[in-house]
């Protein structure tokens, strides 16, 4: 009996997927080095958010094991049937997946993190999370007006996540240095994770040497920066066709792409890409078999301009906005 052609795709691309090589947190669980992001920007505007669902099952598929959302996505059901569709048919297993999600800013008071966890469960039909995060350090209310809760009591509500094994690992993003020393000074479990944004155009080094000085790992958002994008006014660069990137991705047969991706691995960042077109979502998976050189990195460096894609404007009266400092 010959298999079918559908049969033949599923083995082909279970065959040729690419795993991302993990590494050890400071609590002693392992995270893939990639990531496929969800959220704004997976799904395009003017798309459905049902195209998340097709993208972390095409994720799943091409070799990926790390998926990064976020209760403010609106996509964790969707991100959820992904992962069980996956799963059903037999491309992984819950064990072989981390699943990342966020905490969003109007639920920070202590008693507030835990029933949020459990309705990101609910939704993704999971029992844990592989890793949880304050989505960042600035507390808001219901209606989007800033709020004044500490962020140190909403890491005691991320502890007790944790201790109630409702995700396995913890941490934060886009705190600064004096943020993360905090709650380092002054809480029994450090902070696994910081993602924050990194890219060609906004390097973050200070803040990526602080954190791997301290064993937390840092996650890379936006990891393409302006690379892509034409619309932004005053975008600095570098453009994908710019001739240092291009220069790089011939030596290597990549794409510039690939080598912003690659630049992030090369310094320790975990890259979180985000595509809903399934040859974009596998060829930001391949980038395994080659490293740049540090004269490479350098050069990519070299492109900082302190210039953020993500940034909240409208929250810097917040005593903890984290923006203003490394």
């Amino acid at each position: 009996m010959y298999p079918t052609l559908a049969a033949f795709v599923l083995l082909f691309h279970i065959s040729t997927a690419v795993l991302a090589p993990t590494v050890l947190l400071n609590d002693g669980h392992r995270i893939p080095v990639v990531a496929l992001g969800t959220g704004r920007g997976t799904a395009k505007e003017s798309e459905s958010v049902d195209q998340v669902r097709q993208a972390v099952y095409w994720a799943i598929q091409a070799g990926y094991r790390h998926i990064d959302t976020a209760a403010i996505y609106f996509d964790e059901e969707q991100v959820g049937e992904g992962i069980a569709k996956a799963i059903a048919d037999k491309l992984v297993t819950r064990d072989e997946l981390f699943i990342t999600t966020k905490l969003w800013n109007d639920k920070h008071r202590t008693e507030q993190v835990v029933p949020a966890l459990r309705e990101s469960l609910k939704k993704l039909g999971l029992d844990y999370v592989d890793l949880y995060l304050i989505h960042f350090p600035v507390s808001t209310k219901e209606d989007d007006t800033l709020d004044d809760v500490d962020y140190l009591d909403t890491w005691k509500g991320m502890e007790q996540a944790k201790q109630l094994g409702l995700a396995r690992s913890i941490g934060v993003s886009n705190f600064n240095a004096s943020q993360i020393n905090r709650i380092v000074q002054n809480s029994k479990i450090w902070p696994a994770v910081n993602e924050i944004e990194v890219n060609p155009t906004l390097t973050q080094e200070d803040l990526i040497s602080y954190l791997q000085s301290l064993r937390i790992v840092p996650m890379g958002y936006s990891p393409f920066g302006f690379l892509v994008s034409r619309k932004t006014e005053n975008a600095p660069p570098p453009r994908a066709d710019d001739p240092a990137l291009v220069k790089m991705a011939q030596k290597y047969g990549k794409t510039t792409s690939q080598i912003a991706l690659r630049y992030l691995i090369d310094r320790g960042v975990i890259p979180i890409p985000k595509s809903t077109n399934q040859q974009r979502i596998a060829q930001n998976i391949d980038i395994f078999d080659f490293s740049l050189t540090k004269d490479e990195v350098n050069t990519i460096n070299k492109f900082n301009k302190n210039v953020r894609v993500i940034n909240p404007v409208d929250w810097k009266a917040s005593p903890y906005y984290p923006f203003g400092e490394y």
